[in-house]
């Protein structure tokens, strides 16, 4: 992918100057890193401690747990098809495993409890032939946390994820993979094996500057978890699918659920949160969606940046030292900082959303003697937020039965509805039972309508 609008000269060479600084520092063979606007590859940049030999957007890397987040497409392409629900407990896809109680969501947010690694060695380094099984995977004592109580990260639990996908697809997790998400978004150099041009994996050794190869293993069934390998011109176009979604694969508002934050951080992390197969990062103010990964030898980071319409992909071939996701979040400040994005001219709405009732609907609504505004939006939707303050703000989607339903903050999933008089005029709107009414307690309206026959009154109980 390329782009004919281009970073300006200073922000392109603030974006190598960080990029060497990181693979220097952080002591990587390589690091090779990409920049995406809206659609497009906007900038690329390599550095290299051999001269000459700076890998590009070609060259495979492993890619460790940002395989999560392909996991976590082919399971909901599953619930997206009605072939499961997320509140599913696993036992009713696939039984026998001894961790049948733990929800699909819960594995998608790990939120499950389940160990974080499997019994005996690190898998992460060992013959995959030694887990050849879940039981191995998941051992004797396979939960540490009871369900549903809180985020702990669990590589067991994509395995499992990735067997529900065998399970309901009738073939192997990598055969789903490739058929159902990596030709119909064209990541032909995303691969379970590495394919040539592929850059080797080093430890580099803490105290010197010597470096010793890291073996390659296969991962068995851990494979969903951490096996896969790419390239950042692979992932820059799978950076564009998770802010954009495709409809070959997942629909725009089910990556955005991806997006949503299901459970939330442990005590002390820098995270804001997990999605469904997706890691949030709040830096410097700004919301970042995406994830990292780490295999011996690997080091990966992808973010988006939905405000600033911007991802960016840190790619490096060392076990430790070099920071790939902070990498990758300061690539997006400095682009954000240097050439924020610039709105799209503001558009009054087409002929066919301007509908006068829903126009009439707008303005100033108050909730008791909170004032709030309603606004409409594109498409229908409307939004509820105070005035001049802060507090409750949601948007909300507009139904086929003429009522909406909350999409974002304290009323997701709530109704409402415009309440009419029997002239056909609207006397209020419910929402989740709260009454919002035109003037502060209406005594016409419903709770809280206006309760004391005196009405209003000054300091010395005169009305007011």
């Amino acid at each position: 992918m390329t782009s004919d609008q281009e970073l300006l000269p200073t922000t392109r060479r603030a974006l190598l100057h960080r990029i060497a600084v990181a693979q220097r520092e952080g002591r990587a063979p390589s690091v090779v890193a990409a920049v995406v606007r809206g659609d497009r590859t906007v900038w690329e940049g390599a550095r290299s401690c051999v001269d000459g030999h700076a890998p590009d957007g070609d060259v495979q890397y492993r890619i460790g747990s940002l395989t999560k987040t392909f996991t976590a497409v082919l399971v909901l392409r599953l619930r997206d098809e009605g072939l499961l629900d997320l509140s599913d407990p696993l036992e009713k896809h696939l039984p026998g495993t001894g961790a049948g109680d733990v929800t699909v969501l819960q594995l998608l947010c790990h939120s499950g409890g389940l160990a974080a690694e499997t019994p005996g060695p690190w898998w992460e380094r060992s013959p995959g032939a030694l887990l050849s099984g879940l039981p191995e995977v998941l051992g004797e004592r396979p939960f540490r946390h009871e369900p549903g109580r809180r985020h702990h990260y669990s590589n067991p639990g994509y395995t499992l994820l990735g067997s529900l996908v065998e399970a309901l697809r009738g073939r192997p997790w990598a055969e789903a993979l490739r058929a159902e998400v990596l030709e119909p978004l064209g990541l032909h150099r995303t691969t379970v094996e590495p394919r040539a041009p592929h850059a080797g994996g080093w430890a580099v050794h803490p105290w010197a500057d010597v470096m010793m190869p890291e073996p390659l293993e296969d991962l068995g069934v851990m494979a969903p978890a951490g096996v896969l390998w790419s390239t950042t011109a692979d992932l820059a176009r799978f950076a564009v699918f998770l802010a954009r979604g495709d409809e070959r694969v997942l629909s725009a508002a089910t990556v955005r659920e991806m997006r949503t934050a299901a459970s939330p951080p442990e005590p002390g992390s820098a995270e804001a949160g997990y999605g469904l197969g997706v890691q949030l990062l709040n830096d410097g103010g700004r919301r970042l969606a995406g994830h990292t990964g780490s295999l011996p030898g690997f080091l990966a980071g992808l973010w988006l940046d939905e405000a600033e319409d911007l991802a960016a992909v840190v790619l490096a071939n060392c076990t430790s030292g070099l920071p790939a996701a902070g990498t990758a979040a300061d690539l997006l400040r400095i682009v954000a900082e240097a050439e924020p994005r610039i709105p799209e001219p503001w558009r009054p709405l087409p002929m066919a959303e301007a509908d006068p009732e829903l126009v009439a609907l707008t303005g100033p609504w108050y909730w008791g003697t909170a004032p709030q505004l309603l606004r409409l939006l594109p498409g229908g939707e409307l939004e509820l937020g105070p005035v001049g303050g802060t507090g409750r703000s949601a948007r909300f989607l507009p139904g086929p039965d003429g009522t909406w339903t909350g999409v974002s903050g304290y009323y997701a999933g709530e109704v409402l509805r415009a309440v009419r008089r029997p002239d056909g005029s609207v006397g209020h709107l419910d929402l989740g039972s709260f009454v919002y009414t035109r003037e502060p307690y209406d005594p016409a309206a419903p709770i809280p309508g206006g309760t004391d026959p005196e009405g209003w009154r000054g300091l010395d109980g005169t009305r007011g």
